[in-house]
């Protein structure tokens, strides 16, 4: 027991051992240093007496045997010995202190080599020695001073946040399989981060420069593409990932029984952009098609009208659009139904527009309160409803768009068997709200026809996400996982997902996926992603020092597994998330945080072997104008050649409306 008495008898006995230490010293002296003896006049009769008997026991037989003797009970003393801790003592200089007193100690007899003068080599052998023995003794007692295992040089914690990932490389049909490296306590171990089952949606999030394009995004399009995947790849900034899709296809035509075509939306350059209609008629079986095609496009271009939804002001003008875009879909078998027709139509006078709106029926529910404000003389009334509407869609009248919108050059189903393909969109940072709003429109119908049974396997990749706006992307998600449709979504920051969507759409879209990976993000997002990571055991050790002892304390408690400012502070190329499994392959070792490999020389290479993405046509600008020109000769057509229907028959008559003065 750590009584008072016993500490004290322990002290005494290792008092008495370090003094019996000097002794047998002083005594190796003595008898070793003859002349010094002589020469300090110590040769007393009766010490020499003394030392004569105490050779009889072998003693100084062997030259280091004494002085051996009194280095071990030195040692035995300074084991026993118990300092006050000091902070200010560093290790190392205590170890060296302790071997340089050991080297001088046990090497001191050196001084008797080459050395004639007697009183030199026994007064240094006498001087190195007992310096030796000093600095040895200094160090010892230092040695039990110094706080050993407690100088905390892992500040940021990162040892203790490190848990065990999958190192396993799970493939199947649909896999993607990246390599990484990660720390597991001191060491750097090999694993792979496999996202076995990307129908549950791939979340890819991370600030600009965090590597989300060139760590994952792109290893999700070539190894889809290789595995057979019709695709479609919404292009932020054209044509990044239009150009590794156009060579992955090249590369991997052989992985399809079917070999998909290659087409790109591109409003910047014609040449290189075939022509696509997202109305076209044969695809919108009813008027909730329409419906649906009016929201997307008026949330696209107004995006505060999101938190919207439902006001007076903001439903009018999506339903004025779904009357006139379902009008052009019944007339003559939807001859005319476009965008470009349909926003043409919308500038068109208000009494030659509802009147010719009046003769389908279909309609009627939906202007009836526009043709009522008009007939009441509620101008302010009707301008509010309408003037929104028609000032939107006007920003997307050029002709440009015009020309790409105008007509079809292959069907939206992507993932047809008989017909596959690989569809590429690209959008300009420049113009993104205005692009936004239209390739906003094909998606939303991609979605609606990918999202059908029996068909080819699908991936779907949206490059910065929130600059489109997509209203079913939870649906897709939840749906679209028996159809075997993979949805990638690339996003910087849960905030600016917020801002565009709403906060209930961003946190649903947050909280459906399955498969999240994560680079360098702050803020909320960093403590979300951090929450659902959830906490590992770790180890903790606190240090007391008062005036009497020191003490440290050992314990294990739950922690979190990748703190928020772990993920503030990834490098690029570094990356923290979950996976999902399957039924039948199970992932334990869900989480990871993982620096992604890649063959930085090889994939340089690859990119200057790269084929640039064919030119479509040759088109000169006066084609543009000229089809720009057309589509509004047609508008002006068609409302002049049904209002002369109109007044020929009878029944229809009724329903023209006189210019109200």
């Amino acid at each position: 027991m750590a009584t008072g008495e016993n500490a004290e008898a322990l002290r005494k006995i290792l008092d008495l051992t370090r003094r019996v230490s000097v002794a047998l010293l002083i005594f190796h002296f003595y008898w070793e240093c003859t002349y010094l003896v002589k020469f300090w006049g110590l040769d007393f009769k009766i010490l020499y007496q003394f030392m004569l008997e105490l050779s009889k026991t072998g003693l100084f037989e062997k030259f280091w045997f004494a002085k051996g003797l009194s280095l071990l009970l030195l040692l035995v003393s300074l084991l026993g010995a118990k300092g006050k801790k000091s902070m200010k003592i560093k290790a190392g200089f205590v170890i060296f202190l302790v071997l340089l007193g050991l080297c001088l100690f046990a090497l001191s007899h050196l001084m008797f080599v080459n050395q004639p003068d007697k009183f030199i080599k026994e007064l240094g052998y006498l001087g190195v020695t007992s310096f030796g023995y000093m600095m040895i003794l200094s160090g010892g007692a230092l040695f039990t001073r110094v706080i050993w295992g407690n100088r905390n040089t892992d500040i940021f914690n990162k040892l203790n946040e490190t848990f065990p990932q999958e190192e396993r490389k799970l493939e199947n049909e649909f896999a993607i399989n990246l390599p990484a490296v990660y720390k597991l306590g001191k060491k750097v171990r090999k694993s792979w981060i496999n996202f076995i089952n990307p129908f549950r949606a791939i979340l890819v999030v991370g600030t600009p420069g965090s590597g989300k394009s060139y760590f994952v995004i792109r290893h999700i399009i070539t190894q889809h593409i290789a595995k057979g995947f019709a695709m479609f790849i919404y292009d932020f900034k054209y044509d990044d990932l239009s150009k590794i899709a156009y060579n992955a296809l090249l590369k991997n035509k052989k992985s399809y029984s079917v070999v998909p075509k290659f087409f790109t939306i591109n409003f910047d350059y014609l040449e290189q952009s075939h022509r696509c209609n997202p109305l076209e008629p044969s695809t919108m079986l009813d008027i909730t098609d329409a419906s649906e095609s009016s929201r997307t496009i008026m949330m696209g271009l107004n995006r505060e009208w999101i938190k919207k939804q439902g006001d007076f002001f903001v439903e009018s003008p999506i339903n004025f659009l779904t009357a006139v875009i379902w009008f052009l879909k019944k007339y003559k078998a939807g001859k005319y139904c476009t965008l470009p027709h349909v926003i043409e139509l919308m500038q068109v006078e208000y009494d030659k527009l509802f009147s010719v709106l009046r003769t389908e029926p279909e309609i009627e529910v939906l202007i009836n309160p526009f043709v009522s404000a008009y007939l009441q003389g509620a101008a302010e009334q009707l301008e509010g409803q309408i003037a929104s509407a028609k000032i939107t869609m006007a920003r997307i009248s050029s002709p440009q768009l015009y020309y790409v919108l105008s007509e079809s050059e292959f069907t939206l189903d992507i993932n047809n068997p008989v017909d596959p393909k690989i569809v590429c969109m690209g959008n300009n940072p420049q113009k993104q709200q205005v692009y936004g709003a239209v390739l906003s429109l094909f998606i939303s119908r991609i979605t609606k026809l990918v999202n059908r049974k029996n068909q080819l396997k699908s991936s779907l990749i949206f490059d910065e996400f929130p600059t489109i706006y997509f209203n079913g992307i939870d649906s897709l998600i939840a749906t679209a996982r028996g159809n075997k449709v993979a949805t990638t979504l690339g996003v910087q920051d849960y905030s600016q997902l917020k801002k565009d969507y709403g906060r209930e759409q961003a946190e649903v879209i947050m909280n459906t996926v399955g498969n999240i990976i994560s680079g360098q993000v702050l803020g909320d997002t960093a403590k979300q992603l951090s929450d659902r990571f959830g906490k590992i055991m770790q180890p903790r050790q606190s240090l007391s020092i008062n005036s009497n002892d020191t003490s440290v304390s050992h314990s294990f408690q739950m922690d979190l597994a990748v703190p928020p400012s772990t993920i503030s502070t990834l490098t690029s190329g570094e990356f923290v998330g979950i996976v999902a499994d399957n039924p039948d392959q199970e992932i334990t070792l869900k989480r990871f945080h993982a620096k992604i490999i890649n063959d930085h020389q090889g994939l340089k290479e690859e990119e200057k072997q790269f084929k640039p993405i064919p030119k479509i046509r040759t088109l000169q600008e006066s084609d543009v104008i000229h089809n720009y020109q057309r589509i509004k000769a047609e508008i002006l057509s068609l409302v002049e050649i049904e209002l002369e229907r109109m007044m020929d028959s009878p029944g229809l008559a009724g329903l023209i409306i006189q210019r109200r003065e």
